[in-house]
């Protein structure tokens, strides 16, 4: 349980402080890292049946998965726009019209 904290704790501090879409992504994983441990361990210690805490790890993974290749590809697309995949030069919006 307390390595799942931690990897909350790490993951929030480092979503908080990142200035890249690239450390952002990383911080996010990390997040739902230690998410899916916890719901492993809390299977573990509960009275829960073990495979549906492993079951919903898995689906923690998946998810994160999938999570990775959108923000990839939001990625190469704000990339190839800008230039930067720095959230510092993202912060005007553009009106599409324009």
């Amino acid at each position: 349980m307390l390595a799942a904290l931690l990897l909350l704790a790490i993951g929030l501090a480092g979503l908080v402080s990142r200035r890249t879409l690239v450390g952002m992504l990383i911080s996010v994983e990390l997040l739902l890292n230690g998410a899916g441990l916890s719901v492993v361990a809390a299977a573990k210690l509960t009275p829960a049946s073990d495979s549906i805490g492993q079951l919903t790890a898995i689906f923690i993974m998946g998810l994160a998965a999938a999570e990775a290749t959108l923000v990839l590809a939001m990625m190469v697309v704000v990339h190839r726009r800008f230039g930067t995949v720095s959230t510092e030069a993202l912060t005007t919006i553009k009106d599409a019209a324009s």
